[in-house]
Protein backbone atom coordinates (compact mmCIF):
# COMPACT_ATOMS: atom_id res chain seq x y z
CA UNK A 1 0.00 0.00 0.00
CA UNK A 2 0.86 3.84 -0.63
CA UNK A 3 0.39 5.92 2.31
CA UNK A 4 -2.68 7.42 0.54
CA UNK A 5 -4.24 4.00 0.25
CA UNK A 6 -3.07 3.28 3.46
CA UNK A 7 -4.97 6.24 5.12
CA UNK A 8 -7.93 5.51 3.08
CA UNK A 9 -8.18 1.81 4.16
CA UNK A 10 -7.88 3.40 7.60
CA UNK A 11 -10.55 5.75 7.33
CA UNK A 12 -12.78 3.69 5.65
CA UNK A 13 -12.43 0.89 8.62
CA UNK A 14 -13.34 4.20 11.13
CA UNK A 15 -16.18 4.80 9.31
CA UNK A 16 -17.98 1.36 9.83
CA UNK A 17 -16.71 0.35 12.85
CA UNK A 18 -19.82 0.34 15.68
CA UNK A 19 -17.81 1.50 18.29
CA UNK A 20 -16.13 4.52 16.37
CA UNK A 21 -18.00 6.70 18.59
CA UNK A 22 -16.30 6.09 21.88
CA UNK A 23 -13.56 8.41 20.71
CA UNK A 24 -15.84 11.74 20.81
CA UNK A 25 -16.05 10.89 24.92
CA UNK A 26 -12.63 11.45 25.12
CA UNK A 27 -10.99 14.98 25.03
CA UNK A 28 -8.06 14.24 22.98
CA UNK A 29 -4.55 16.04 23.53
CA UNK A 30 -3.41 18.48 21.12
CA UNK A 31 -0.04 20.69 20.77
CA UNK A 32 0.44 23.93 21.71
CA UNK A 33 -0.76 25.32 18.42
CA UNK A 34 -3.93 23.40 18.47
CA UNK A 35 -3.41 20.67 16.00
CA UNK A 36 -3.60 17.51 16.87
CA UNK A 37 -1.53 14.88 18.31
CA UNK A 38 -1.45 10.96 17.05
CA UNK A 39 -1.45 10.11 21.03
CA UNK A 40 -0.41 6.17 21.35
CA UNK A 41 0.59 5.97 25.22
CA UNK A 42 -2.72 4.84 26.97
CA UNK A 43 -0.68 1.80 28.01
CA UNK A 44 1.26 4.96 29.96
CA UNK A 45 -1.18 6.98 30.96
CA UNK A 46 -5.50 7.01 29.79
CA UNK A 47 -7.32 9.77 28.21
CA UNK A 48 -9.76 11.54 30.02
CA UNK A 49 -13.26 10.87 29.56
CA UNK A 50 -15.37 13.84 29.06
CA UNK A 51 -17.97 12.53 31.98
CA UNK A 52 -15.13 13.30 34.42
CA UNK A 53 -15.87 16.84 35.17
CA UNK A 54 -19.69 15.81 35.85
CA UNK A 55 -19.01 12.86 38.44
CA UNK A 56 -16.51 14.90 40.26
CA UNK A 57 -18.92 17.88 40.32
CA UNK A 58 -21.75 15.75 41.74
CA UNK A 59 -19.51 14.65 44.35
CA UNK A 60 -18.40 18.49 45.01
CA UNK A 61 -21.82 19.84 44.98
CA UNK A 62 -22.71 17.07 47.60
CA UNK A 63 -19.71 17.67 49.80
CA UNK A 64 -20.53 21.46 49.58
CA UNK A 65 -24.52 20.88 50.11
CA UNK A 66 -24.93 18.60 52.73
CA UNK A 67 -20.71 17.70 54.40
CA UNK A 68 -20.21 15.08 56.38
CA UNK A 69 -23.92 13.61 55.85
CA UNK A 70 -22.65 12.71 52.38
CA UNK A 71 -21.71 9.73 53.55
CA UNK A 72 -25.44 8.65 53.91
CA UNK A 73 -27.22 10.39 51.14
CA UNK A 74 -26.90 11.11 47.67
CA UNK A 75 -26.95 8.34 44.65
CA UNK A 76 -23.92 6.89 45.63
CA UNK A 77 -23.51 7.58 49.28
CA UNK A 78 -19.85 7.36 50.18
CA UNK A 79 -20.12 5.22 53.20
CA UNK A 80 -21.21 2.29 50.40
CA UNK A 81 -18.80 4.16 47.48
CA UNK A 82 -16.99 1.03 46.97
CA UNK A 83 -19.71 -1.12 46.27
CA UNK A 84 -20.82 1.38 43.11
CA UNK A 85 -17.27 -0.22 41.44
CA UNK A 86 -17.97 -4.40 41.82
CA UNK A 87 -19.75 -4.58 39.45
CA UNK A 88 -18.12 -3.00 36.37
CA UNK A 89 -14.40 -4.32 37.94
CA UNK A 90 -15.88 -7.77 37.97
CA UNK A 91 -16.67 -7.74 34.88
CA UNK A 92 -13.29 -6.43 33.60
CA UNK A 93 -10.72 -9.07 35.40
CA UNK A 94 -13.71 -11.94 35.26
CA UNK A 95 -14.54 -12.13 38.95
CA UNK A 96 -17.48 -12.07 41.11
CA UNK A 97 -18.54 -8.86 42.40
CA UNK A 98 -17.31 -9.51 45.85
CA UNK A 99 -14.17 -10.61 44.59
CA UNK A 100 -12.97 -7.22 43.95
CA UNK A 101 -12.52 -3.92 45.58
CA UNK A 102 -11.06 -0.48 43.94
CA UNK A 103 -8.39 0.67 46.84
CA UNK A 104 -5.15 2.22 47.52
CA UNK A 105 -2.57 2.43 44.88
CA UNK A 106 -1.10 -0.61 42.99
CA UNK A 107 2.82 -1.17 44.80
CA UNK A 108 0.97 -0.62 48.40
CA UNK A 109 -1.62 -3.16 47.34
CA UNK A 110 0.48 -5.56 46.34
CA UNK A 111 2.34 -5.11 49.72
CA UNK A 112 -0.92 -5.82 51.59
CA UNK A 113 -1.75 -8.57 49.61
CA UNK A 114 1.63 -10.30 49.81
CA UNK A 115 0.87 -10.02 53.56
CA UNK A 116 -1.59 -12.01 53.49
CA UNK A 117 0.03 -14.42 50.54
CA UNK A 118 3.73 -14.37 50.78
CA UNK A 119 4.43 -16.06 54.25
CA UNK A 120 7.36 -18.20 53.80
CA UNK A 121 8.63 -21.04 55.78
CA UNK A 122 12.36 -22.09 56.70
CA UNK A 123 11.70 -24.37 53.20
CA UNK A 124 8.97 -23.21 51.04
CA UNK A 125 10.09 -19.27 50.41
CA UNK A 126 11.12 -19.15 46.88
CA UNK A 127 9.00 -16.25 44.53
CA UNK A 128 8.92 -16.61 40.92
CA UNK A 129 8.81 -14.12 39.21
CA UNK A 130 9.69 -12.59 35.24
CA UNK A 131 13.29 -11.00 34.79
CA UNK A 132 12.98 -7.64 33.43
CA UNK A 133 9.56 -6.70 35.24
CA UNK A 134 8.66 -3.20 36.33
CA UNK A 135 11.02 -1.98 38.72
CA UNK A 136 8.21 -1.55 41.46
CA UNK A 137 7.45 -5.28 41.66
CA UNK A 138 11.13 -6.54 41.64
CA UNK A 139 11.39 -3.77 44.32
CA UNK A 140 7.93 -5.23 46.48
CA UNK A 141 9.23 -8.83 45.61
CA UNK A 142 12.79 -8.09 46.92
CA UNK A 143 11.87 -5.89 49.54
CA UNK A 144 9.58 -8.27 50.81
CA UNK A 145 12.08 -11.55 51.05
CA UNK A 146 14.22 -9.71 53.32
CA UNK A 147 11.17 -8.30 55.65
CA UNK A 148 10.79 -12.44 56.45
CA UNK A 149 14.23 -12.71 56.88
CA UNK A 150 15.23 -14.18 53.18
CA UNK A 151 17.89 -13.33 50.96
CA UNK A 152 16.53 -11.72 48.55
CA UNK A 153 18.89 -12.47 46.06
CA UNK A 154 18.23 -16.62 47.09
CA UNK A 155 14.73 -15.92 47.40
CA UNK A 156 13.16 -14.01 44.46
CA UNK A 157 13.59 -16.16 40.70
CA UNK A 158 13.98 -14.04 37.86
CA UNK A 159 12.96 -15.99 35.06
CA UNK A 160 14.49 -14.35 31.56
CA UNK A 161 13.67 -15.73 27.66
CA UNK A 162 15.97 -17.67 26.24
CA UNK A 163 18.88 -16.80 24.61
CA UNK A 164 18.21 -15.11 21.17
CA UNK A 165 14.46 -14.98 22.22
CA UNK A 166 12.39 -11.36 23.42
CA UNK A 167 9.71 -13.48 25.49
CA UNK A 168 9.01 -15.94 27.79
CA UNK A 169 7.66 -19.20 26.84
CA UNK A 170 4.90 -20.85 29.08
CA UNK A 171 6.88 -24.05 29.22
CA UNK A 172 9.86 -22.45 30.39
CA UNK A 173 7.46 -20.73 33.26
CA UNK A 174 5.88 -24.28 33.93
CA UNK A 175 9.10 -26.66 34.04
CA UNK A 176 10.50 -23.41 36.42
CA UNK A 177 7.36 -23.53 38.46
CA UNK A 178 7.71 -28.10 38.83
CA UNK A 179 11.46 -27.89 39.10
CA UNK A 180 11.29 -25.84 42.19
CA UNK A 181 8.25 -27.39 44.12
CA UNK A 182 8.11 -27.67 47.41
CA UNK A 183 10.76 -24.44 48.00
CA UNK A 184 8.39 -22.32 46.05
CA UNK A 185 5.58 -20.23 48.01
CA UNK A 186 4.63 -17.70 45.50
CA UNK A 187 4.22 -17.34 41.65
CA UNK A 188 4.22 -13.69 41.24
CA UNK A 189 3.88 -12.28 37.57
CA UNK A 190 2.50 -9.52 35.61
CA UNK A 191 -0.40 -10.54 33.44
CA UNK A 192 0.97 -8.44 30.68
CA UNK A 193 4.92 -7.56 30.49
CA UNK A 194 5.10 -3.81 30.73
CA UNK A 195 8.34 -3.64 28.08
CA UNK A 196 7.26 -6.47 25.43
CA UNK A 197 3.38 -6.52 26.19
CA UNK A 198 3.42 -10.54 26.05
CA UNK A 199 -0.02 -11.28 27.73
CA UNK A 200 0.59 -14.36 29.98
CA UNK A 201 -1.15 -17.86 30.30
CA UNK A 202 -2.98 -17.11 33.89
CA UNK A 203 -4.61 -20.00 34.32
CA UNK A 204 -1.84 -22.39 32.87
CA UNK A 205 0.57 -20.70 35.93
CA UNK A 206 -1.96 -20.70 38.21
CA UNK A 207 -2.58 -24.50 37.98
CA UNK A 208 1.21 -25.16 37.86
CA UNK A 209 1.68 -23.27 40.99
CA UNK A 210 -1.34 -24.73 42.85
CA UNK A 211 0.32 -28.20 42.17
CA UNK A 212 3.24 -28.01 43.87
CA UNK A 213 1.48 -26.16 46.78
CA UNK A 214 2.81 -22.54 45.93
CA UNK A 215 -0.18 -19.21 45.42
CA UNK A 216 -0.11 -17.49 42.30
CA UNK A 217 -0.57 -13.66 42.22
CA UNK A 218 -0.62 -11.34 39.45
CA UNK A 219 -0.22 -7.68 38.66
CA UNK A 220 -2.74 -6.42 36.34
CA UNK A 221 -1.50 -3.07 35.39
CA UNK A 222 -1.13 -3.40 31.45
CA UNK A 223 -3.76 -5.95 31.41
CA UNK A 224 -6.50 -5.06 33.29
CA UNK A 225 -9.15 -3.09 30.70
CA UNK A 226 -7.00 -4.45 27.75
CA UNK A 227 -6.93 -7.95 27.66
CA UNK A 228 -8.96 -10.54 28.64
CA UNK A 229 -8.90 -11.87 32.14
CA UNK A 230 -10.76 -14.72 33.60
CA UNK A 231 -9.52 -14.32 37.42
CA UNK A 232 -12.44 -16.62 38.92
CA UNK A 233 -12.23 -19.16 36.38
CA UNK A 234 -8.76 -19.57 36.05
CA UNK A 235 -8.74 -19.63 40.27
CA UNK A 236 -6.04 -17.02 40.39
CA UNK A 237 -5.38 -16.36 44.26
CA UNK A 238 -4.96 -12.60 44.31
CA UNK A 239 -4.33 -9.59 41.64
CA UNK A 240 -3.55 -5.80 41.74
CA UNK A 241 -4.01 -3.38 38.99
CA UNK A 242 -3.54 0.31 38.78
CA UNK A 243 -6.07 2.16 36.61
CA UNK A 244 -4.61 5.06 35.24
CA UNK A 245 -3.67 3.12 32.17
CA UNK A 246 -6.15 1.63 30.18
CA UNK A 247 -9.03 2.10 32.82
CA UNK A 248 -8.48 6.07 32.46
CA UNK A 249 -8.75 7.05 36.05
CA UNK A 250 -6.00 10.06 35.68
CA UNK A 251 -2.73 10.51 37.43
CA UNK A 252 -2.85 8.74 40.65
CA UNK A 253 -5.80 7.33 39.97
CA UNK A 254 -7.49 4.66 42.54
CA UNK A 255 -6.25 0.96 42.34
CA UNK A 256 -8.12 -2.30 42.11
CA UNK A 257 -7.30 -5.48 43.85
CA UNK A 258 -9.23 -9.14 43.10
CA UNK A 259 -9.29 -11.53 46.20
CA UNK A 260 -10.56 -15.27 44.97
CA UNK A 261 -13.45 -16.12 47.12
CA UNK A 262 -12.31 -18.98 48.88
CA UNK A 263 -9.37 -16.47 50.60
CA UNK A 264 -12.04 -13.46 50.93
CA UNK A 265 -14.72 -16.01 52.30
CA UNK A 266 -12.25 -16.96 55.26
CA UNK A 267 -11.87 -14.77 57.79
CA UNK A 268 -8.88 -16.17 59.38
CA UNK A 269 -6.89 -15.24 56.16
CA UNK A 270 -4.06 -13.09 57.89
CA UNK A 271 -4.15 -9.35 57.12
CA UNK A 272 -2.72 -6.09 57.99
CA UNK A 273 -6.08 -4.29 58.96
CA UNK A 274 -7.95 -1.47 59.01
CA UNK A 275 -11.23 0.38 60.24
CA UNK A 276 -12.83 0.37 56.33
CA UNK A 277 -12.06 -3.63 56.21
CA UNK A 278 -14.02 -4.35 59.15
CA UNK A 279 -17.49 -5.24 59.31
CA UNK A 280 -19.80 -2.43 58.35
CA UNK A 281 -22.37 -3.13 60.07
CA UNK A 282 -19.99 -3.28 63.52
CA UNK A 283 -18.39 -0.09 62.03
CA UNK A 284 -19.28 2.87 63.58
CA UNK A 285 -19.39 0.56 67.07
CA UNK A 286 -15.85 1.36 67.33
CA UNK A 287 -14.79 -2.37 67.96
CA UNK A 288 -12.14 -3.32 69.66
CA UNK A 289 -11.68 -6.54 67.84
CA UNK A 290 -11.55 -6.32 63.63
CA UNK A 291 -13.79 -8.77 61.80
CA UNK A 292 -13.09 -8.28 58.17
CA UNK A 293 -16.01 -7.96 56.06
CA UNK A 294 -16.98 -10.70 53.16
CA UNK A 295 -14.38 -10.68 49.96
CA UNK A 296 -12.09 -8.88 48.89
CA UNK A 297 -13.45 -5.52 51.25
CA UNK A 298 -11.88 -6.71 53.94
CA UNK A 299 -8.69 -5.95 52.78
CA UNK A 300 -9.70 -2.17 52.52
CA UNK A 301 -7.93 0.03 55.45
CA UNK A 302 -9.14 3.41 54.89
CA UNK A 303 -12.20 4.73 53.24
CA UNK A 304 -13.06 5.31 49.90
CA UNK A 305 -11.23 8.60 48.29
CA UNK A 306 -14.15 9.77 46.45
CA UNK A 307 -12.80 12.62 44.43
CA UNK A 308 -10.41 10.56 42.34
CA UNK A 309 -12.54 7.67 42.51
CA UNK A 310 -15.00 9.17 40.82
CA UNK A 311 -13.36 9.92 37.72
CA UNK A 312 -12.61 6.30 37.67
CA UNK A 313 -16.50 5.75 37.36
CA UNK A 314 -16.77 7.88 34.72
CA UNK A 315 -14.63 5.83 32.78
CA UNK A 316 -16.18 2.36 33.62
CA UNK A 317 -19.62 3.84 32.43
CA UNK A 318 -17.83 3.52 29.04
CA UNK A 319 -16.29 0.03 29.56
CA UNK A 320 -19.93 -1.16 30.75
CA UNK A 321 -21.56 0.48 27.71
CA UNK A 322 -18.79 -1.07 25.19
CA UNK A 323 -18.21 -4.52 27.05
CA UNK A 324 -14.90 -6.01 27.00
CA UNK A 325 -15.56 -8.51 24.36
CA UNK A 326 -15.97 -5.86 22.03
CA UNK A 327 -13.05 -3.59 23.01
CA UNK A 328 -10.68 -6.81 22.92
CA UNK A 329 -11.94 -7.88 19.30
CA UNK A 330 -11.61 -4.47 18.37
CA UNK A 331 -8.08 -4.87 19.64
CA UNK A 332 -7.01 -7.46 18.58
CA UNK A 333 -8.39 -5.94 14.95
CA UNK A 334 -6.58 -2.85 15.32
CA UNK A 335 -3.28 -4.60 16.48
CA UNK A 336 -3.02 -7.10 13.30
CA UNK A 337 -3.92 -3.88 10.75
CA UNK A 338 -0.93 -2.15 12.58
CA UNK A 339 1.58 -5.01 12.42
CA UNK A 340 0.57 -5.97 8.62
CA UNK A 341 1.24 -1.83 8.01
CA UNK A 342 4.17 -1.74 9.62
CA UNK A 343 5.57 -4.71 7.72
CA UNK A 344 4.97 -3.11 4.52
CA UNK A 345 6.41 0.12 5.61
CA UNK A 346 9.40 0.01 7.77
CA UNK A 347 9.75 -4.13 8.05
CA UNK A 348 13.37 -3.77 7.37
CA UNK A 349 14.12 -1.15 10.09
CA UNK A 350 12.50 -2.32 12.95
CA UNK A 351 12.16 -5.63 14.95
CA UNK A 352 8.74 -6.09 16.66
CA UNK A 353 9.41 -7.73 20.31
CA UNK A 354 5.71 -8.03 20.82
CA UNK A 355 4.10 -11.57 20.19
CA UNK A 356 2.33 -11.66 17.19
CA UNK A 357 -0.21 -14.13 18.21
CA UNK A 358 -3.54 -11.98 19.76
CA UNK A 359 -4.00 -14.52 22.32
CA UNK A 360 -0.55 -13.72 23.65
CA UNK A 361 -0.90 -9.97 23.70
CA UNK A 362 -3.06 -6.79 24.34
CA UNK A 363 -2.77 -3.56 22.63
CA UNK A 364 0.85 -2.50 22.98
CA UNK A 365 3.04 -3.20 20.48
CA UNK A 366 6.89 -2.48 21.23
CA UNK A 367 9.43 -1.52 18.61
CA UNK A 368 12.73 -2.44 19.01
CA UNK A 369 15.19 0.11 16.47
CA UNK A 370 18.82 -1.23 15.66
CA UNK A 371 20.16 2.69 16.03
CA UNK A 372 19.30 5.49 18.28
CA UNK A 373 15.68 4.58 19.54
CA UNK A 374 15.94 7.71 21.79
CA UNK A 375 16.15 9.78 18.58
CA UNK A 376 13.89 8.13 17.12
CA UNK A 377 11.39 8.87 19.30
CA UNK A 378 12.52 12.30 19.27
CA UNK A 379 11.83 12.52 15.45
CA UNK A 380 8.15 10.94 15.91
CA UNK A 381 7.38 13.70 18.85
CA UNK A 382 8.29 16.39 16.41
CA UNK A 383 6.36 14.77 14.03
CA UNK A 384 3.19 15.05 16.73
CA UNK A 385 3.02 11.25 18.15
CA UNK A 386 2.51 10.68 21.36
CA UNK A 387 4.46 7.13 22.35
CA UNK A 388 7.03 6.34 25.13
CA UNK A 389 10.85 5.43 24.76
CA UNK A 390 11.91 2.64 27.22
CA UNK A 391 16.32 1.99 27.30
CA UNK A 392 17.92 1.15 25.72
CA UNK A 393 16.46 0.48 22.44
CA UNK A 394 12.12 -0.11 22.46
CA UNK A 395 9.48 2.45 21.61
CA UNK A 396 6.07 1.32 23.38
CA UNK A 397 3.12 2.48 21.41
CA UNK A 398 -0.65 1.43 21.95
CA UNK A 399 -3.89 1.70 19.89
CA UNK A 400 -6.21 1.85 22.76
CA UNK A 401 -9.74 0.20 21.65
CA UNK A 402 -11.94 3.35 23.55
CA UNK A 403 -10.39 6.11 21.80
CA UNK A 404 -7.94 5.19 19.58
CA UNK A 405 -9.04 4.77 15.55
CA UNK A 406 -7.10 2.85 12.38
CA UNK A 407 -6.52 6.38 11.26
CA UNK A 408 -4.37 7.01 13.94
CA UNK A 409 -2.56 4.00 13.26
CA UNK A 410 -2.04 4.55 9.76
CA UNK A 411 -0.20 8.74 10.58
CA UNK A 412 2.11 6.96 13.05
CA UNK A 413 2.69 4.22 10.38
CA UNK A 414 3.01 6.88 7.83
CA UNK A 415 5.35 9.39 10.51
CA UNK A 416 7.52 6.72 11.81
CA UNK A 417 8.61 6.40 7.98
CA UNK A 418 9.20 9.76 7.81
CA UNK A 419 11.31 9.75 10.67
CA UNK A 420 13.29 6.94 9.80
CA UNK A 421 14.23 8.36 6.76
Amino acid sequence: MTDSSLLRDARERDQRHPLRSFRDRFHLPRREDDTPLVYLCGNSLGLQPRGVRERLDAELDLWARRAVNGHFEGDMPWYHYHTFFQDSLARIVGAHPDEVVAMGALTANLHLLMASFYRPTTTRYRILMEGGAFPSDRYAMHSQAAHHGHDPDDAVLELRPRDGEETLRTEDILDTIAREGERLALVMLGGIHYYTGQLHDLRAITRAAHDVGALAGFDLAHAAGNAPLRLHDDSADFAVWCSYKYLNSGPGGTAGVFVHRRHGDNPDVPRLAGWWGNDPEARFRMPERFTPQRGAAGWQLSNAPVLPMAALRASLDLFDEATMPALRQRSMDMASWLLDALDDAVGDRVDIITPRDPNARGAQTSLRFRGDARRVQEELEARGVVGDFRPPDVVRIAPTPLYNTWEDMARFVELLHDALD
